[in-house]
């Protein structure tokens, strides 16, 4: 297996390089991350939707040990990241961020999610600060109540 510090470069320079052939190309690749992460979560999510979720990420809090707080409230699931591993590593790399890099996880989390019948809402603070996160409501009616709140 390649460690993570390797896979975040490769991914930061296969992001870059996805970008100069264009939106569409990039675009793809995260559609793509998102149908191989369908094996891992989607059924869970399906099953267990909010508390599924949690389950998810609070394994994944471990293992890439990123300061995420997760949080289940009765009509959506809060992500909070307050060390991402994967950005601090794209960072340290004498090639250069792509500047877009953040958007890897939007763009593979939220098809899967609205796949399971969810509605997602991330919030990238900044694009080079190693902290973001996101909710995921179990209805649009439960999103447009608190989103409109924000």
């Amino acid at each position: 297996m390649i460690p993570s510090d390797h896979f975040t470069r490769f991914y930061n320079e296969v992001f870059k390089f996805l970008a100069s052939q264009g939106e569409v190309d990039l675009q793809a690749y995260w559609l793509t991350i998102s149908a191989h992460q369908e094996r891992h979560c989607l059924e869970l999510f399906k099953t267990k939707g909010l508390q599924g979720m949690k389950e998810y990420w609070d394994k994944i809090a471990v293992e890439e040990n990123c300061g995420l707080e997760c949080v289940v409230y009765e009509d959506y699931f809060e992500a909070r990241m307050s060390r991402c591993p994967s950005l601090t590593k794209a960072m340290d790399n004498d090639a250069g961020l792509m500047p877009r890099y953040c958007d890897h996880c939007p763009g593979w989390v939220v098809p899967l999610l609205e796949k399971a019948g969810f509605f997602p809402v991330f919030d990238v603070k900044s694009r080079t600060e190693p902290a973001c996160e996101f909710r995921v409501y179990k209805t649009q009616e439960a999103l447009l109540r608190h989103e409109g709140r924000r």
